[in-house]
Order: C-alpha cells, then sequence, then structure tokens
C-alpha cells in the first residue's frame, strides 16, 4: 500500500469579525508576523460549512518563526460573521483553546501582563509543564505552554501552535481518528478531577476528563523542522451538558474553525480515512487537479471528528518563495520526506509583516 504520512500541525484557523485587527493583535502578542500566503477570494470548495453558497473571505496564514504551527486568520468579506451566541466554557464541543509555545513561560507572562489583563496565573498542567491562559479581546481562548525547542531564534519569548484543547462527547470515539489518522499515538495522561491549569477558562472549575495524546515517532515532511513537536488534548465535561460550538454557525465564523494537518500523499490518506469511518467531507480535488491559491497551489481536504470537530487536511504541491523575481518549489519534484534546508525558512523572514 501506498505510504501517506501527516508531518505535523500546519495551522489553527481563527475566524474573527475584523482581519486588520485580529492579526495586529496576534502579531503583538504572539509574534505572527510571516506572512505564508494571503489572499481576498471565494472559498468555493466549502460549500458544505457555508449554507450551500461559496463565500468570499480574507484570509492569511502566519507564522512565528521560532517554531510551531501557523495561525489562519480568516474573515467573511461580504457576509456579516456571525460571533457564538454564548459563552464557550471548557469542554464545549468543538476547539476550544489553542495550545502556544513558550520557552519561559515564566518571562513570558510577566511580559503580556505589562500590556494585556486577561491572562490567568502560572500553573502547571497534569503533566507538570509550565502554562498559562491568555483570553483574547474576542473571547478565544489560548493555552501557553513551556516547551524549549527554539527553531529560528528572533529574540522573543513566544513560539507557535503546538496543539489544541478540543471537547468531546465521547473521548474514546474520537481517540482513534487522532492515533491511528493523525498519529498521535501516545497517551500522555489519562485523568479525571478539577484542574488548577483550566480554572481561569469559563467553565473550567468543573469535572472533566483530560487525555493528551502526543507521537511517538520522528514526523518526517518538508515542514518538519519549523513544526516541531506537537499534542492534541481531548476534553469531557464530567458534570454538564457542554455545548457545540459551531451550532448553526458557518466555517469561518469567529472562533477556532479548524485545526489543520500537513499531509503527503492525500489519496492513501483517504482510503485510511474511508476505512477507519472518517470519509473526507470537502475535497477540493476530486479530479486529482491542482488546487490553486495563489501564491500556493495544492490539495485540502475536511473530516469531521464524532462531534462534528473539522479537521483539515492539506498536501502543498507548489510553494512561492520570492515573488519577485517569482521563484517557486515543485513540492511533487523533491523527495516528500526531506526537510527543507534552514535557509528555506529563513527566506521567509522577508515576508515579515511589521505592526
Amino acid at each position: 500500500m501506498e505510504e501517506f504520512f501527516v508531518s505535523g500541525i500546519q495551522q489553527v484557523g481563527v475566524g474573527c469579525v475584523n482581519f486588520s485587527e485580529a492579526w495586529r493583535w496576534y502579531i503583538d502578542m504572539f509574534q505572527m508576523d510571516v506572512r505564508i500566503l494571503e489572499d481576498d477570494t471565494v472559498a468555493e470548495r466549502m460549500l458544505p460549512y457555508t449554507g450551500g453558497k461559496a463565500q468570499k473571505r480574507h484570509a492569511c496564514i502566519a507564522v512565528n518563526l521560532q517554531g510551531g504551527g501557523g495561525f489562519e486568520i480568516w474573515q467573511y468579506s461580504e457576509r456579516k460573521p456571525v460571533p457564538v451566541n454564548f459563552k464557550v466554557q471548557v469542554g464545549d464541543l468543538g476547539i476550544f483553546a489553542a495550545k502556544i509555545k513558550s520557552r519561559d513561560v515564566k518571562a513570558f507572562h510577566d511580559e503580556l501582563l505589562q500590556k494585556y489583563n486577561k491572562i490567568g496565573p502560572v500553573e502547571n498542567t497534569p503533566s507538570g509543564i509550565a502554562s498559562f491562559i491568555v483570553e483574547d479581546p474576542w473571547g478565544n481562548y489560548f493555552q501557553v505552554v513551556e516547551d524549549p525547542y527554539v527553531f529560528i531564534d528572533q529574540k522573543n519569548l513566544s513560539g507557535g501552535i503546538v496543539g489544541a484543547m478540543t471537547g468531546c462527547s465521547d473521548i474514546d470515539r474520537t481517540i482513534p481518528l487522532y492515533q491511528k489518522v493523525l498519529g498521535y499515538d501516545t497517551i500522555v495522561y489519562d485523568k479525571e478531577g478539577q484542574f488548577n491549569d483550566i480554572s481561569y477558562m469559563a467553565g473550567g472549575n468543573g469535572n472533566f476528563r483530560r487525555v493528551l495524546l502526543a507521537s511517538s515517532k520522528k514526523r518526517k515532511g518538508a515542514f518538519v523542522p519549523l513544526f516541531g513537536e506537537s499534542t492534541i488534548e481531548l476534553v469531557q465535561v464530567l458534570d454538564r451538558e457542554p455545548r457545540k460550538i459551531y451550532e448553526g454557525r458557518y466555517w469561518g465564523d469567529p472562533g477556532f474553525i479548524q485545526i489543520c494537518f500537513d499531509v503527503t500523499n492525500m489519496r492513501a490518506l483517504e482510503r485510511h480515512c474511508e476505512a477507519l469511518g472518517f470519509p473526507f467531507t470537502v475535497d477540493s480535488c476530486k479530479g486529482n487537479e491542482h488546487f490553486d491559491m495563489g501564491e500556493a497551489s495544492g490539495h485540502f481536504t475536511y473530516v469531521e471528528d464524532p462531534d462534528g470537530t473539522l479537521i483539515e487536511l492539506v498536501e502543498a504541491h507548489k510553494l512561492t518563495i520570492l515573488k519577485h523575481p517569482h521563484i517557486y518549489i515543485n513540492m511533487l519534484k523533491r523527495n516528500r520526506e526531506k526537510a527543507f534546508p534552514k535557509i528555506f525558512f529563513k527566506m521567509m523572514a522577508m515576508n515579515k509583516v511589521k505592526l
């Protein structure tokens, strides 16, 4: 059987009501300042999640070169975004928090407190890692976790995305998607009770089952040095009925839209997903064509977890390095398992956005 592999978390989608304002805030707070791509086009292939109508949107993918996945910052251009009409709580169904890395959590906590006040205290996670919670101005939660890995030192304390916290109605039904499809085959912890490290978030004083998943195998692929290691945390509420975060709303509305993974050999992955009961719900290249995203082209698909949380899978085919002159990499003609050299990533710094 032809092999597929998953290289790591490419990005977490963050829907917003004001694209420019949100990006500025994420640059200021988390140094998500290197533009990978940006466009203002029509999302024609997401009809199952956009009311059956193609919707125009303004989106970018931005990363922090110190390592980790990026943000896909996303706003409807013509349709008015619809925020969630209740306060998202720990364990609500969907992605309720993204994990951000820092090489020095205490110092980063002190730094952020100098300019922002919706920040919880430093607490240890169930695995003993220093962490704290940040709530952005639009109600999205970020768990900052200590991670010493720095890819390209930018003299910052922050890094990129290293995971997500996802609410599940039944963790045991959800685990196979992450273990058998996405490669998070190791259970770091599986605990029940009350937890100080999440108590700052709404509903965080309740009783939960928390399962943290990691990968036992070294990831491979072009972007692995940037992505680094990541975890997925599944959270199940034990003392209340959780609400579905995107109930009655569209993909792209404010909140954490999806978590996206960088993959290779999409068709082999499709067969594997179908065999496990997680079929593609969206396929951008049903005829095996290339989906053009302006500065890049590739193939994207979506699957759902048992509660409808969206997982995006992206296989890159072409990547633009420089616009003028136009320099690009044809991903299909290189060894897909081989990591890009560091000089490639350093060139990304030419696309750094300044406040």
